[in-house]
């Protein structure tokens, strides 16, 4: 796993000492570096002392903590060291202004990096595939670029993810079907899998905005609204497919994660038990720091920089105009 992210399973207590965060649990302690940590994951009752949040805030380290039933619960969330006024002021005017010039290009690129996964079984033999596939590549950009309202812009993403739904009968297997999104509680295996990623990604993308300059309550595809960083919502949406989806479709058909040995009985196999999460958290993560060639840049980047790279293309257009492009897996060699 990532060594400057570290997932904490079980009961206990989160103290400081020295240069180190410390989890006292009741086999012994574990130690964390400050500097070796970026974001800590809660999935278990865990206190923590006012003493060790004064040094989570100066050191930047944000925590994530999450509820009995895999819910995301909330983030503890430093104080900004990236603060800019005249950055929020423009972000609110964008959102203000040019709403649709920000949330189009979103909802496009979610629906190319869709069909990036689903081509790659369309020329394994799924022929079923073409239908869906050409209404993604040739329907799609020209019904976004028709419409000029923020509600319609939306029914048009609900119809990509439903689209996408669809397609799992012909990727995964029967234990896993699907016969539509359910997400609080999840009823199945599949939704429990879905709602698992989607709240990873989310609660990733809340700390890689953290280190930009950008308001995580100012969002151009989902509704700004109060007590959720909807920003994320809309930065993380492309990054689905990439991440999510194919760590979901890898862990299953690969039987990394099987409906026996990785759900809860007693809940229906609709909640992940905890060899469940961490096999499903060790693929995640694995994808999220896999590095690439970037086109553009150039360079290798991991997919997490590229999540943080989205936030700097935002704010070039809301700062000089640039043209908003999020990643698309095109970008990559």
């Amino acid at each position: 796993m990532n060594s400057d992210t570290r997932y904490i399973f079980s009961t206990g207590e989160l103290f400081q000492k020295d240069f180190s965060i410390v989890f006292r649990k009741e086999d012994g302690n574990i130690y964390f570096p400050v500097k070796d940590t970026r974001e800590l994951y809660c999935f278990n009752e865990v206190t923590l002392s006012t003493k060790l949040m004064q040094l989570l805030a100066k050191a930047g380290i944000v925590v994530h903590f999450f509820g009995y039933y895999e819910n995301y619960i909330g983030t503890f969330y430093p104080k900004e060291y990236l603060l800019s006024g005249r950055l929020t002021v423009a972000q609110a005017l964008a959102y203000g202004n040019n709403r649709l010039t920000v949330a189009k290009p979103i909802v496009c690129g979610t629906a190319k990096n869709i069909h990036f996964v689903l081509y790659h079984y369309y020329r394994h033999g799924k022929s079923d595939l073409k239908e869906f596939l050409d209404w993604l590549h040739k329907s799609v950009p020209k019904l976004v670029d028709d419409t000029g309202d923020i509600k319609q812009l939306l029914r048009i993403e609900g119809a990509i993810w439903a689209g996408f739904y669809q397609t799992f009968r012909e990727i995964l297997p029967e234990s896993f079907a699907m016969n539509k999104r359910v997400k609080r509680p999840p009823d199945n295996p599949i939704n429990a899998l879905i709602s698992f990623g989607n709240t990873l990604l989310y609660t990733k993308t809340i700390t890689e905005i953290y280190h930009t300059h950008l308001n995580q309550t100012i969002s151009f595809l989902h509704e700004p609204a109060e007590r959720r960083f909807s920003l994320s919502l809309d930065l993380s949406e492309v990054f689905k497919p990439i991440l999510v989806y194919r760590t979901i479709f890898d862990c299953v058909n690969n039987r990394k994660i099987t409906v026996e040995k990785h759900f809860n009985k007693s809940l229906n196999y609709a909640l992940l038990n905890d060899a469940g999460r961490k096999t499903f958290i060790e693929a995640f993560d694995e994808r999220l720091n896999q590095t690439f060639e970037h086109n553009t840049l150039k360079r290798r980047i991991s997919f997490k920089q590229a999540i943080r790279l989205d936030g700097y293309k935002l704010i070039k257009y809301i700062l000089e105009g640039k043209k908003f492009v999020p990643f698309c897996m095109e970008d990559k060699k």
